[in-house]
């Protein structure tokens, strides 16, 4: 199903996990669930359908921590720096191959969750800017009004649309409710470290 894999033995941790193309879409997530080479799952799924609709050929699902776990919860209280370091740097040997590689941030609110986890961000995010890269959201667009935007579930109503393409708390939303009528949008990764230091 991926030709794009990369995980531990143990299948306990997921580094890399997509379908290979000439522009693909990197998209960064929290951790990764449980799909695996031969079998999808909801995120996976989506990801790569907007990767598509937004004329990427191919997508590259990564994650701030590779450790699998169904619930941000149930990560471990203290990050392994060792694991982070290897995470970071099998992104980044995908996403070398790519002049100005593309990255959807797509980790949610879960991020303050561990504080390794902001820690790993900031990591990430300067190794892309060392290689050129672009940050991404996906969201609605902040204009458009509220009866225009289309949500996952339920009808629309005033406290059940989405309006913006970022969280209340201001974090990059998670591909699990998202809307296809949504759109990727540029995302000011160094703003968004800042503020979520200071926090």
């Amino acid at each position: 199903m991926f030709d794009l894999y990369r995980a531990n033995r143990n299948e306990t941790c997921r580094f890399i996990l997509g379908k290979s193309g000439v522009r693909p879409l990197f998209i960064v997530g929290l951790n990764p669930s449980t799909a695996t080479r031969d079998k999808s799952d909801v995120t996976a799924t989506k990801v790569e359908r907007v990767a598509q609709a937004n004329g990427y050929d191919g997508f590259v699902m990564t994650n701030l921590y590779p450790r699998r776990s169904t619930l941000p919860d149930n990560l471990p209280r203290r990050g392994d720096r060792r694991l982070i370091d290897r995470n970071v740097e099998m992104i980044v040997e995908q996403a070398k191959h790519q002049a100005t590689p593309h990255f959807w941030a797509a980790w949610g609110a879960d991020i303050c969750k561990r504080r390794y986890l902001v820690s790993a961000c900031q990591t990430l995010a300067d190794k892309v800017a060392d290689m050129g890269g672009s940050w991404w959201c996906f969201g609605p667009v902040a204009d458009v009004g509220v009866t225009d935007i289309a949500v996952v579930e339920g009808p629309v109503t005033e406290s059940s649309a989405i309006t913006s393409p970022l969280t209340k708390a201001g974090h990059p939303r998670h591909p699990s409710r998202l809307s296809y009528a949504w759109a990727l949008q540029g995302f000011d990764m160094p703003e968004y470290l800042d503020k979520i230091d200071r926090k």
